[in-house]
């Protein structure tokens, strides 16, 4: 054969091998199946595939990844369904490759459960089986009842009023100091979290000290806090400005923040619950963005909530809940909301933060915003299913 003929032979080869390898895989649906001690996830797939399977703790999470696959339709959640598996979500990662998450109801580690998936007759097959079929029996009950009492892990409530110590915060015409009104506030929404069966409050600061911005956020961090609710008075120049409002993070505060903690792989392992020393840049990136995400969803969640709660007992200087860069607000995994209770430098504001009743009526409205929030979860609209009220 001339050489010129073979070359030409070569590319057209290589051509037709690489059109046939970038041919993209079709996933047509995802079964799950359980049955005693297992639980099996079950893709239904045009050809068999290139994959990877892992999991991550923090939150609890199944990963499957799929080379070179493409998703045909929108796969359901199993939430309140399946005792084990929650929320799925989907993206395309590397513009080829499909990326399966399905949020898990408990964390799963190694002690406790096999991990393994196999290719069969054109099916992915994926299984996470427990090794303890009574534990199993008890997420199905836990599945069942998602208002399950909680008395021996309570939900961890961190409660942080502003400023404090050598920081008095802002202060009002009549002298009186942020520090002392927010952690007056603070205090009486301390006791009606403490009231509430399963749940505990968390006290950031619990007397006139300075505690660092970063610090607040770890406090609640090691306590494996719920949620983050930071306690505050504004002040502008116009004294004629009144009400109050809620803040979450912005955009651009979750950026930075997202940054810092990647540049920090420990940090970022220990958040998202894996490894990330072995991980590709775009993964560790991805897990962390998911969490981000889900904290900075449930943050709003739950400001709109408080935002809500207020209407019948304040004016509201903002109407929606408003975006900003507050530090305290970075926390990548805790929900957190920061509230501006009432202005500080308006007179009349000034003489209803130093009443008890209205400091009440502040600490009332923020317990019912966070109690409408966790009502809500029970309804199973959410990641958490741990909460009774009364």
């Amino acid at each position: 054969m001339h050489v010129r003929t073979k070359v030409l032979l070569f590319f057209v080869l290589h051509l037709v091998s690489v059109c046939i390898s970038a041919k993209q895989i079709d996933v047509k649906s995802l079964e799950f199946l359980t049955t005693e001690n297992q639980n099996k996830l079950i893709f239904d797939v045009t050809e068999p595939i290139k994959h990877r399977v892992y999991v991550t703790d923090k939150p609890p999470r199944l990963i499957i990844d799929i080379k070179n696959a493409q998703l045909i339709k929108s796969i359901a959640s199993t939430s309140g369904i399946n005792p084990l598996f929650s929320r799925v979500t989907t993206l395309t990662v590397n513009d080829t490759d499909l990326r399966v998450m399905i949020d898990l109801k408990v964390v799963v580690n190694a002690k406790e459960y096999n991990l393994k998936s196999n290719n069969v007759a054109n099916h992915l097959i994926v299984e996470l089986n427990s090794k303890s079929p009574s534990k199993l029996i008890k997420l199905k009950e836990e599945a069942s009842n998602l208002t399950l009492k909680n008395k021996l892990n309570p939900l961890i409530i961190a409660i942080d009023p502003g400023h404090g110590g050598n920081d008095p915060g802002a202060r009002g015409v009549a002298g009186t100091e942020e520090k002392d009104v927010t952690f007056q506030i603070a205090k009486k929404l301390e006791v009606l979290v403490n009231a509430q069966e399963g749940m505990q409050a968390l006290m950031v600061r619990k007397g006139d000290y300075y505690v660092g911005l970063r610090e607040r956020m770890k406090i609640a961090r090691e306590a494996k806090a719920e949620l983050f609710i930071s306690i505050h008075a504004d002040a502008v120049q116009d004294s004629v400005i009144k009400g109050a409002s809620v803040y979450t993070l912005s955009t651009h505060g979750a950026s930075s923040e997202a940054a810092r903690w990647l540049a920090n792989s420990e940090n970022a392992s220990d958040m998202v619950g894996v490894s990330l020393h072995d991980k590709e840049d775009d993964l560790a990136s991805t897990l962390f963005d998911l969490t981000q995400n889900d904290t900075r969803e449930e943050s709003v969640i739950v400001a709109n909530h408080v935002l809500k709660s207020f209407t019948n007992i304040s004016p509201l200087h903002k109407d929606t809940v408003q975006k900003a860069d507050f530090m305290v607000l970075k926390s990548p995994d805790i929900p957190s909301l920061l509230v501006e209770t009432a202005f500080i430098s308006n007179p009349s504001e000034e003489q209803n933060l130093l009443s008890p009743a209205f400091q009440n009526k502040i600490a009332k409205a923020i317990f019912k915003g966070l109690y409408a929030y966790f009502e809500e979860i029970n309804k199973g609209n959410h990641r958490l299913a741990r909460f009774e009220g009364k």
